[in-house]
């Protein structure tokens, strides 16, 4: 296959495979989406999953391409998957296709591989002849099920990574794709590094910070300093967003909350839906903390943004999950940023190319209870040090990782004009 770097799609329609769409933790995704159509890009959504998120984010709503749902079960779907199945049978590529999928198959025989399979040919079948390149989102189930259905109907494609996709994928895997595919979109030199190391050419994996849009994070009213956790005055706010699961931490960031001194006054705010929500309400009861944190659940960009507003800390306790995944550039750091909250996180993935410890955040080593409370306590204690962060986190948030400059990135490899798609962003 020739250079990534050199190849570009048609200028037509291009078919986006997400796994699930909408979803209210993908809010870096929905704006891509947005971007990309304002600079000009005709897009066709197809996901594999259908939305389970009580709300949208006001971006979703934005958003204006069409959304097919591929068959998120086969079962479910029956008459469809074999329309697609038979028209796979007939498909140009379909010899190699199959071939590739039953080695697939062979190192993993789940039941998932089968699915994805089964979803690739109900694509295959159901795209028009406009759309002329596949782009997933995410290196795992929905770039197997882009690649799977390239190879049947002989179009190109390419991909973004970014955080559990990467890290819980083998290595074969990922090499295989990165064969195949033209290009690589992922968000964080960290990745970048793993993946261009596997890629048979490194060029074809690209750095592109997927940024904030600051037009949805305008620079907040001006912040009151906050009080020092003393007894007697008004709680210091600490919030954190991110789903209830394991690499976020949050066993670990209870712990450290518990280590603080009795009378230090504060208060955390979660918001997120998760698998572990209710075994963190029991930890946190287990802490005597029940009565200092507030569960608010998944909550709409809205909610999240008035948080943030009335936040003293934010803190995330990232780490790396027993299963090897783990965050990538956190979009809720940014966004706490953008409002001018000092942020406390961890030392892990791409965290450390965002916040730089001591001077636009603090960061703890990850699952070090001891550590993080130390931090906790002297930026709950010092709210100078909150606001001195606070003020050079958006800082460094509109000089480095600027929504914009991402798109022209990305724009350029969908064969756009970048100096249009920095206007029409």
């Amino acid at each position: 296959m020739a250079d990534g770097n050199d190849m570009r799609p048609p200028a037509a329609t291009v078919g986006v495979v997400l796994k699930g769409y909408p979803r209210l933790s993908e809010t870096f995704i929905a704006q891509e989406i947005l971007g990309l159509e304002r600079c000009g890009l005709r897009l066709v959504l197809y996901s594999l999953r259908h939305p389970t998120d009580p709300a949208t984010h006001p971006v979703h709503r934005e958003i204006r391409a069409p959304v097919v749902y591929l068959p998120e079960y086969l079962h479910h779907e029956p008459l469809r998957v074999l329309k697609g199945l038979a028209t796979a049978l007939r498909a140009p590529g379909v010899a190699r296709a199959l071939g590739i999928w039953l080695r697939d198959l062979a190192r993993d025989p789940t039941r998932n591989r089968i699915r994805r399979f089964g979803q690739a040919a109900v694509l295959a079948r159901e795209l028009p002849s406009s759309i002329g390149f596949l782009y997933a989102h995410f290196l795992h189930t929905p770039a197997s099920v882009t690649r799977y259905a390239c190879l049947m109907t002989g179009r190109p494609w390419s991909a973004s990574a970014h955080a559990k996709d990467i890290w819980t994928s083998p290595d074969w895997e990922k090499r295989e794709k990165l064969a195949d595919m033209q290009w690589l979109a992922t968000c964080t030199a960290t990745n970048r590094d793993h993946l261009a190391a596997l890629a048979p050419d490194p060029g074809r994996v690209n750095l592109i910070y997927h940024g904030l849009d600051l037009s949805r994070f305008p620079a907040p009213p001006a912040r009151p300093e906050g009080g020092d956790g003393s007894p007697g005055k008004p709680p210091v706010m600490l919030l954190s967003v991110g789903r209830a699961v394991e690499k976020k931490g949050y066993h670990g960031l209870l712990d450290a909350l518990a280590r603080l001194p009795a009378d230090l006054n504060w208060r955390l705010v979660h918001i997120g839906g998760g698998k572990l929500s209710d075994a963190l309400r029991d930890h946190a009861a287990r802490l005597g903390l029940d009565d200092r944190v507030e569960w608010r659940g998944a909550r709409p960009q809205e909610a999240v943004l008035d948080a943030y507003r009335v936040a003293d800390l934010f803190v995330l306790a990232s780490r790396i999950a027993h299963d090897g995944d783990r965050d990538g550039l956190p979009n809720v750091l940014m966004e706490a940023q953008s409002q001018e909250v000092a942020c406390l996180s961890t030392r892990v993935s791409a965290i450390p190319e965002l916040i730089v410890d001591g001077e636009t955040g603090l960061l703890a080593p990850p699952d070090d209870p001891d550590a993080m409370a130390a931090a906790l306590e002297t930026l709950i204690r010092d709210p100078g040090l909150r606001r001195r962060l606070g003020i050079a986190g958006r800082e460094r948030v509109a000089a480095r990782f600027s929504f914009e400059t991402g798109l022209a990135r990305l724009a350029v490899k969908f064969g756009l004009d970048a100096s249009e798609s920095g206007r029409a962003a």
